[in-house]
């Protein structure tokens, strides 16, 4: 049979990043972004139904017949957690694993702009990170979270699907929630949140506009709140938020997301030169009075135009900042290009054309 708690260990020792495990299949890693093919046995119909009987949640055992998706949280103690997505291909049982470490990382480890420090210090408002699946979301603000932790005294409340980093009480105390096993939703676990005297709120993820009206409701109420989207740049983390709306609240809405909005950070993970890792690549946009009014007037493109004169030093483009890994030799100017938003501007930088003040800085470091 399948010896999956040594495949786990030895897994985690490679440094991977996710694990797929289908019937018939060899196990298949994801490294640095990349699919990997192991040289293990591929898995049976018997080993995946021992496997999902062993570590699925006692809840959900007496419905595996009935279930097509379900997300939980799987530990081997003294490895590493995982977020498992188990679901079916072919009438077989899938699992899909991600590895969640035990140890947070610095913002030196990751590579994230130290500017992300001095937003971490504002008390209240919502702050979005987003980028597509897999891009390190979570980890960013984990690594924001633990700073805040190490440094402030603060009371944060995190409602995950499911709980992903474990986070030990310094200076400040977190209560954390799962979505489905300490409180019934989202919407729900928001609104019950604001009694329970957090100071910071992490939203997993705004799916629909009830969390999107709650977080925003938490924001307004004196709190400050992180939560994810899947959006990849600052104009449209405004308009999807925006646009959970009905067409008659949206300019209401838009209002009172220029009043709370702090900041959005757009990443992306991106291989580096040597091959070694993955570096990430940011679009930092900081809400200044002048970006607020823009939103409220739904004026967004003028935001983009803001930020590539340099006006205002602690924000950067995608563009900017992918120019600015492939100067300091972390990614080559190819990954550069397929990774940008705008080609036609990243390459009128590299050929030193695109003229702007921020392009010449580097907040990577």
């Amino acid at each position: 049979m399948f010896d999956f708690e040594n495949f786990l260990k030895q897994i985690v020792e490679m440094d991977v990043s996710d694990i797929h495990l289908r019937v018939d299949e060899v196990p298949v890693v994801r490294k640095n972004g990349i699919i990997i093919k192991t040289n293990v046995e591929p898995l049976t119909k018997a080993d995946m139904d021992v496997l999902v009987e062993d570590i699925l949640p006692l809840q959900m055992k007496n419905k595996i017949d009935s279930i097509y998706n379900y997300d939980f949280l799987y530990e081997l103690p003294n490895v590493a957690r995982f977020r498992v997505n188990y679901a079916k291909n072919l009438q077989n049982p899938m699992l899909v694993m991600r590895i969640i470490p035990y140890k947070i990382p610095s913002f030196e480890e990751k590579k994230i702009p130290t500017v992300l420090q001095r937003v971490c210090k504002v008390n209240n408002g919502i702050i979005f990170v987003t980028g597509p699946t897999g891009c390190g979301k979570s980890t960013t603000l984990s690594v924001m979270l633990e700073y805040i932790n190490e440094n402030f005294s603060k009371h944060i409340i995190t409602l995950e699907d499911p709980i992903e980093f474990l986070y030990k009480n310094n200076k400040s105390i977190f209560s954390q929630r799962q979505i489905g096993l300490d409180t019934e939703d989202y919407p729900t676990g928001i609104k019950f949140s604001l009694r329970q005297d957090p100071d910071i709120i992490l939203i997993g993820e705004i799916r629909d506009r009830k969390t999107a009206k709650e977080a925003l409701s938490a924001a307004e109420t004196g709190h400050l709140v992180f939560t994810t989207l899947h959006t990849s740049d600052a104009v449209q983390t405004v308009n999807r938020i925006v646009n959970f709306f009905e067409p008659y609240e949206r300019d209401l809405v838009r209002g009172q997301l220029a009043e709370v909005l702090r900041a959005t950070i757009a990443q992306k993970l991106l291989p580096k030169k040597d091959n070694m890792g993955r570096v990430p690549a940011f679009e930092i946009l900081i809400a200044t009075p002048t970006i607020k009014d823009y939103i409220a007037k739904d004026e967004l493109e003028q935001i983009y135009t803001l930020i590539k004169e340099g006006k205002y030093s602690d924000m950067i483009t995608l563009n900017m900042y992918l120019a600015n890994l492939v100067r300091d030799k972390l990614i080559s100017q190819e990954v550069a290009m397929e990774a940008s938003e705008n080609k036609n501007e990243l390459s009128q930088i590299f050929k030193g054309t695109y003229h702007t003040s921020n392009a010449k800085k580097n907040l990577a470091h």
